[in-house]
């Protein structure tokens, strides 16, 4: 029997360039962080084995300090065993990157850099398959296949896109790449349980075989929460037990409002926020569609402003919220004069259906603009 916490893609060092930089420093340091969540995480279940499926490093040639700090806080733990195999972005190709953490790692360490089946307590076996350069360009998990002794556990580890994990057609891996593991490797080969990484959400591909997801969420693609995956093998081809510890610190919410004329937008937006105490560690994004009236649209833009210094990030996406306009929305402007005639045109020329879509979306957002600016001085 063992115990071990499986996780991946960490990409430690990544840069997060489309962020101030006051966000990047935050972001950059919840991945550090991720390592000591890891270990907590191993600790409270009973686990003895840290298993890293590719890709702890974002690039090939990360900062110095990026590789021994990491190294650092893993020596920090070392009630555990680390094994880290490269993954398509930290490959076996950078190979001064993995002479330097030959040459620097803790003893806690172990780095999985062959196919050779690497024993890991008695009678438990990792099939590791790393990457050998970015985009490999074969299923690198047929050395899986190796044998070892009689009525051992085999762990495979690694990392790649699969082809089919939802039931329908092949799908790509995280990065776009051709996916070419095949979702029964773990039973060609012999698995009792197969520990992928690449595909940064968690995703049971099948009993034996799980994306663990990335520790720590970088992006609004995967909904779910970052966690890892805690897995006890109690014996040779019994079914694995899986639990999934919620590991990340910053969250990435989506928000996307469909109105109506009649609907409270307001209300709708503040329904669906976060706690006051969980926004700082949140980056937010706000979207709309549908259809509101201009004073609506004006009062959702003002609470979207107002909530934002409470997020570590906020952006908004009203450019598909389309406006009606009636007499009284005009009159807020003005009942006459410049500014209503203005206001008159660009009402129309919003809804004029002789103008393309982006013209349209133009005078929309310059009648939005007319309004507050009505608003502001009224």
């Amino acid at each position: 029997m063992i115990r071990f916490l499986h996780s991946s893609d960490l990409h430690l060092g990544k840069p997060f360039g489309r962020f101030p930089e006051d966000v990047r420093g935050r972001l950059k340091q919840a991945r550090h962080d991720v390592i000591g969540r890891l270990a907590q995480a191993a600790r409270n279940g009973g686990a003895s084995v840290v298993l890293l499926a590719g890709d702890t490093f974002d690039a090939e040639t990360p900062a110095p300090s990026v590789v021994r700090q990491a190294l650092n806080e893993i020596a920090r733990a070392n009630d555990l065993k680390w094994v880290i195999m490269p993954g398509n972005h930290d490959s076996l190709a950078a190979s001064e990157l993995w002479r330097t953490i030959l040459q620097d790692k803790p003893n806690n360490v172990t780095l999985a850099l062959t196919p050779e089946p690497l024993k890991i307590s008695t009678g438990v076996f990792v099939l590791s398959t790393p990457c050998t350069t970015r985009n490999p360009g074969r299923d690198l998990t047929e050395d899986m296949d190796q044998p070892t002794s009689e009525g051992a556990l085999r762990i495979g580890l690694g990392h790649g896109g699969i082809t089919d994990f939802s039931g329908g057609e092949a799908t790509l891996s995280e990065d776009g790449g051709a996916a070419i593991i095949p979702p029964d490797r773990a039973e060609r080969s012999g698995l009792d349980y197969l520990a992928l990484g690449d595909w940064h959400g968690q995703i049971e591909v099948g009993k034996r075989t799980w994306f663990s997801g990335s520790p720590e969420r970088d992006s609004f693609k995967h909904q779910k929460q970052a966690s890892a995956n805690l897995v006890s093998l109690n014996g040779p081809r019994a079914l694995p037990e899986v639990a999934t510890p919620t590991t990340g610190q910053i969250d990435w919410l989506s928000l996307t409002l469909d109105l109506m004329p009649e609907d409270d937008c307001v209300g709708q937006l503040n329904q669906n926020l976060p706690e006051l105490t969980k926004r700082r560690d949140t980056i937010a994004k706000i979207a709309a569609t549908g259809r509101i009236g201009l004073q609506d649209k004006t009062k959702l833009q003002q609470a979207i402003a107002q909530i934002e210094p409470d997020f570590l990030s906020l952006e908004q996406h009203l450019t598909h919220l389309r406006m009606t306009h009636d007499t009284a929305d005009l009159d807020a402007i003005d009942t006459a004069g410049a500014l209503r005639s203005a206001g008159q045109s660009l009402a129309e020329r919003s809804q004029d259906p002789v103008l393309s879509a982006e013209e349209q979306e133009i005078a929309e957002n310059a009648l939005s603009m007319l309004f507050s600016f009505a608003a502001e001085n009224s």
